[in-house]
């Protein structure tokens, strides 16, 4: 028998091995199984699907556990030879020479030396019709349910939920299997399969019934539903009902489960079922940068704030503390949100914010007042719009000075990342603008931002990513002096360029001032690893270009920094260490560390 044919269970392998060295306890079963018919890809399966082998792993596996697991592989071997197409298996499990399933479960031995597992899976059979019907239009069956084809069961079932689901998708919703004929032949090896479908009417949407203790009010989660009472029932609007009730984060769970009777009209009713969150929660963050200082946040969130699911949000920040680069900076801010004020998918806002920036280049203190709305279009998709009040007082290298001005601030986010906290492939764009109009001697122009991100992984389970960022950014129609520095741009430190002092690169003003730029081009490349499930290495390249006009070019000027960084994963995200040196523009400045909660991008 080759050894790609069979498999030897020792309990736990890294504690058999411990053992070995006599310092671990020997195990009450050696557990063996032997699939000599198997090739390699049904025999990894039989590995992976054996509950006596996975029991057999665990070191306090008593006597009762090992043959209680065997007499369930019965039944669990067996599933998996239908799911792979094999109808003539034979299973014989042997525990010290005796069938398990012939062992009463009243008088099962005290102790069991071995247990041997061997499997026959018999010839592979192959369709001899392979049919589901009736079918709705545009009904996409899976390739392998043909005739001549493998004969697997998990084929028949994906058909059977296609053909479903179909049905589904035109509204109707209690379709049904009428009958199905599914008959091997062993004389040939060959399954008939024959399923029929009934899709009874088309319906659609009834009433919204509320279940569940909420203390939002009915009327507010029947908005934030937005059940299209009257339309033809649609999976996809089911559930897009169900995600506009989580994004409030206002409920614990939410279930809506569709009515088991068809109502008159053929009607479907839904009810909704709901359990509030914990109505408070309180948080906290911490960044730590060698050159920038600690940064430290905190928040308070109140749920359900007006008994119609809205939400207030309170923040609060100081950075800087520490650092080598400016001052302290503050900031607090309010925001109250309001699901459903338009529309089903579309969330009100009102925002207060102040701050004080003291940064190497200026000291602003801003007060802002915004109104706004923000809209899902998709899953992927979202977009906002608000109306903005901006007051500014400021103190850089251009004299003190006051702004005035009223903004219309837009964005829209396009989000195809197959993770957001742990990415390994998809794409990320973010796209903001901001026409505003200055009041006084402000200025008038466009403030924009784009930032574009993109990641592809390799190798088994994505271990290794390469992950890229465009980050730019301009402002037209007005000129540096004529707005804040705040709609300006600078280059440097960990949210542009790792190993270059924070806000390091701007406009020469000439005689050691400096002003912000009028655009800004930044890239960052990294390439991570994961050594373990819960270790992971980072390399990294960060540059970025600052330019007095609008559109950089190639000679703006620029500096770029470079490193290494670790990664600990855990359930919250990656817990980062970066430690970056500049390789481009001024390198006196050393090793710079970064400390903070998920990946730079």
């Amino acid at each position: 028998m080759s050894p790609a044919r069979s498999h030897q269970a020792r309990g736990l392998w890294a504690a058999a091995i411990i053992a070995a060295l006599g310092s671990a306890p020997l195990l009450a079963a050696d557990v063996t199984l032997t699939a000599p018919n198997a090739d390699k890809d049904l025999l990894a399966g039989l590995l992976a699907t054996s509950v006596t082998l996975t029991t057999a792993q665990n070191e306090d596996a008593q006597t009762q556990d090992l043959l209680s697991s065997a007499r369930a592989d019965y039944a669990q071997i067996i599933g998996l030879l239908y799911s792979e197409g094999y109808y003539g298996g034979v299973v014989h499990i042997l525990a010290d020479g005796r069938e398990v399933a012939d062992i009463p479960p009243l008088e099962q031995p005290a102790s069991v030396s071995n247990i041997t597992i061997t499997v026959d899976p018999g010839p592979l059979f192959l369709f001899s019709r392979a049919r589901v019907a009736p079918l709705a239009e545009g009904t996409i069956l899976p390739r392998e349910f043909w005739a001549k084809e493998p004969a697997r069961s998990r084929v028949i079932e994906t058909a059977v939920k296609a053909g479903s689901e179909a049905w589904r998708d035109q509204g109707h919703a209690k379709v049904e299997i009428k009958s199905q004929r599914i008959v091997a032949d062993h004389r040939d090896s060959t399954l008939d399969a024959d399923i029929a479908l009934t899709p009874g009417p088309k319906l659609t949407f009834g009433k919204l019934i509320l279940e569940g203790d909420s203390s939002v009010r009915p009327d507010r989660i029947r908005k934030i539903v937005g059940l299209p009472e009257g339309e033809v029932f649609s999976p996809d609007a089911l559930d897009e009902a169900a995600a506009r009730l989580r994004r409030t984060g206002v409920f614990r769970s939410v279930t809506l489960r569709e009515a088991e009777e068809v109502g008159p009209d053929d009607t479907l009713d839904i009810t909704a079922i709901t359990v509030d969150e914990r109505p408070r929660r309180l948080g906290f963050g911490a960044e730590l940068s060698s050159l920038d200082g600690l940064s430290l946040t905190a928040f308070w969130l109140k749920r359900n704030l007006l008994g119609g699911a809205e939400r207030l949000r309170l923040d609060g920040g100081v950075s800087g503390i520490g650092g080598q680069t400016g001052g302290v900076d503050y900031n607090l801010s309010a925001r109250l949100d309001r699901p459903a004020t338009l529309s089903p998918d579309t969330n009100g806002y009102l925002l207060g914010e102040y701050r004080q920036d003291d940064e190497p280049a200026y000291l602003e203190r801003k007060s802002t007042v915004e109104i706004g709305f923000e809209h899902i279009f998709s899953e992927q998709l979202s977009g906002s719009v608000g109306l903005s009040l901006t007051y500014s007082d400021v103190e850089d290298d251009l004299g003190k000075r006051n702004f005035h001005y009223v903004g219309l601030p837009t964005s829209v986010t396009w989000d195809r990342r197959d993770d957001k906290l742990e990415p390994t492939r998809g794409l990320y764009i973010s796209a903001d603008a901001m026409p505003f109009y200055g009041i006084g001697s402000t200025a008038s122009g466009l403030h924009s931002e784009l930032d574009l991100r993109g990641y592809k992984g390799f190798g088994k389970d994505d271990r290794i990513v390469l992950a890229g960022r465009l980050l730019f950014g301009s402002l037209f129609g007005a000129g540096i002096d004529e707005v804040p520095p705040g709609l300006l741009f600078f280059s440097g430190g960990g949210g542009t360029v790792r190993g270059q002092p924070y806000q390091s690169l701007g406009v020469d003003l000439g005689g050691g001032d400096i002003s912000g730029g009028r655009s800004f081009v930044g890239l960052s490349g990294e390439l991570r690893a994961k050594v373990t499930q819960t270790i992971g290495v980072v390399g990294f390249y960060d540059i970025g270009y600052i330019s007095e006009d609008s559109i950089p070019s190639s000679d703006s000027p620029n500096h770029s920094g470079a490193g290494l960084g670790l990664r600990y994963y855990t359930s919250i995200g990656a817990i980062r260490l970066d430690v970056a040196r500049s390789v481009g523009g001024d390198e006196s400045h050393g090793f710079q560390f970064y400390i903070g909660i998920g990946q730079a991008f």
